[in-house]
């Protein structure tokens, strides 16, 4: 199918939650739920098979779509062009997508290009007459103009209402152009949480580009899905023999097509690579890494060792191993002297937040609090090392404000009041001029990579030493500067008061009558 299932109904995807991560893992506990056992789950008397009760919002600042992370993804590809089925509004983030993409290349050391991006720029005779021609000149011109390797079509919200057939229509123009033409169905309502268009990116390229029968493997190649971060892996993976093949951003064609050629499949988030790994195991068996995902020390070690088995280079990664453990220990013992007594909080998407958090444990800085902007009981593939909440909290201890959350800026006042913490580490940036605001030093940690490994540990902790310095500068922007929201919200305690308290709007619009 052209489809793929969407991370709710697959996997259990929830949006919002709060509590500690340890009841979270026993409220996930998602084989004891189906089978009906006793003693786990929310509580509330669902029954078997019941999904994780999350907590509904009525009120929501901003959000991405499955659209904006198939636009991302599919369009930072080096030699494909995406069209996206849309009025030209869906495209507004492509000049952001297109400075990622620049930064991406040049991380990775690759020439530097723009993104083959088109829109249909659909109108409103279009939305009652229909635009399939539209898209049928869209994609002869997108051969015209980029004679690309493939052509991948967008679907949108306005789309999908409409009712467009893009699957006929590209499998109408695919001997035409004489390159696949690959239907990706990401309209922006299919799904609560954004992370199902990385699903929907991967099913595509799985489905139409990545070699079904390939004649070689290339036992020195490994599949690590990631986004855009500095290419740190290969120093990392070069002891073992390996060379690195990333998937999705910033990937030719050729370098997806020979993914099912290679020796194994890793990640630098279960939550981003899951899928695509998955897939490729059970389509093609190339493995899945079943390891801890590459943060802190004991992380990387496990990671390390796992791939050697696969690979039989356990001598080589043992030596490896023990020779990064002697260089980065002093600087580690400093860190770790320096960041004594301090406190962080985490705020990213899911499996990532916990590898952070994994390395702030390693400096031996403390957390009460962390925000993920989604949770899922479950994981595709399944490996006993992938449950990487179960995995933190085993290692590191519990963290007692785990909040699950979709990038709400208003909530963050009560998440730092009830959490003790000297600074933040932030992946989506719109979520730190907030913080600092707050008088919160922050780290809006842009590329993505920078945690990952040994040196990942060493480069966190020179960044935070830098962050920690502006602490005085936050506090001083507290004072002059205030955020948009009333003196009742900030005596707030609890960050889902508007969903747990159904009085809350009769006495908001109470107080807006006497205003």
């Amino acid at each position: 199918m052209t489809t793929v299932e969407n991370r709710e109904m697959r996997l259990g995807t929830i949006i919002g939650w709060d509590g500690s991560a340890k009841e979270l893992i026993k409220q996930s506990a998602y084989d004891d739920r189906r089978d009906g056992k006793k003693g786990n789950g929310c509580g509330k008397g669902c029954g078997s098979g019941c999904k994780l009760c999350e907590i509904a919002s009525p009120l929501n600042q901003e959000t991405m779509c499955s659209n904006a992370i198939v636009q991302c993804q599919i369009g930072n590809l080096t030699d494909c062009v995406l069209i996206t089925h849309a009025p030209i509004g869906c495209d507004g983030e492509t000049p952001k997508f297109n400075l990622t993409m620049h930064m991406g290349l040049a991380r990775r050391g690759k020439p530097q290009q723009n993104t083959l991006n088109m829109s249909t720029n659909l109108q409103e005779k279009d939305m009652v007459f229909g635009a399939s021609e539209k898209l049928r000149a869209a994609i002869r011109l997108a051969k015209e103009r980029y004679n690309p390797k493939a052509i991948f079509i967008a679907m949108a919200c306005a789309t999908a209402i409409i009712g467009e057939d893009i699957d006929s229509v590209a499998e109408e123009l695919e001997p035409e152009v004489g390159v696949p033409v690959i239907p990706l169905h990401c309209e922006g309502f299919r799904s609560k949480h954004w992370s199902t268009g990385f699903d929907v990116s991967f099913h595509g390229v799985l489905r139409q580009i990545v070699e079904k029968h390939p004649v070689k493997k290339q036992k020195d190649l490994i599949n690590i899905v990631a986004l855009w971060g500095t290419d740190w892996f290969t120093d990392l993976l070069k002891p073992l023999g390996l060379r690195v093949n990333y998937l999705l951003d910033n990937a030719s064609f050729e370098e997806i097509r020979q993914a099912s050629e290679a020796v194994a499949t890793t990640t630098f988030c279960e939550t981003l690579g899951g899928y695509m790994g998955a897939a490729l195991e059970e389509r093609f068996g190339i493995p899945q890494v079943d390891a801890p995902q590459p943060y802190g020390i004991k992380g990387t070690d496990a990671w390390l060792r796992a791939i050697a088995k696969i690979v039989g280079k356990e001598k080589e990664a043992e030596a490896f191993i023990e020779s990064e453990h002697k260089r980065i220990e002093p600087k580690l013992k400093k860190f770790r002297e320096y960041f004594k007594g301090k406190y962080g909080m985490v705020l990213t998407g899911s499996a990532y937040a916990h590898g952070l958090i994994t390395v702030l444990n390693e400096l031996g800085i403390k957390n009460e609090g962390a925000l993920v902007f989604h949770h899922d009981p479950v994981y595709d593939g399944a490996g006993k090392n992938q449950d990487t909440l179960k995995e933190l909290v085993e290692t590191y201890g519990d963290i007692p404000n785990y909040t699950v959350s979709k990038t709400r800026a208003f909530q963050l006042p009560q998440l730092l009041k009830r959490s003790k913490t000297d600074f933040l580490i932030i992946r989506h940036p719109g979520l730190a001029s907030v913080a600092g605001h707050l008088g919160v030093p922050t780290f809006a940690l842009g590329d993505e990579h920078i945690p990952v490994g040994y040196d990942g540990i060493i480069r966190v902790g020179e960044i935070l030493v830098g962050v920690l310095a502006r602490t005085k500068f936050n506090q001083a922007l507290q004072r002059h500067v205030r955020l948009p929201y009333n003196d009742w919200w900030f005596a707030q305690n609890d960050p889902f008061v508007l969903s747990n308290d159904e009085h809350v709007f009769d006495e908001i619009e109470e107080r807006l009558k006497n205003a």
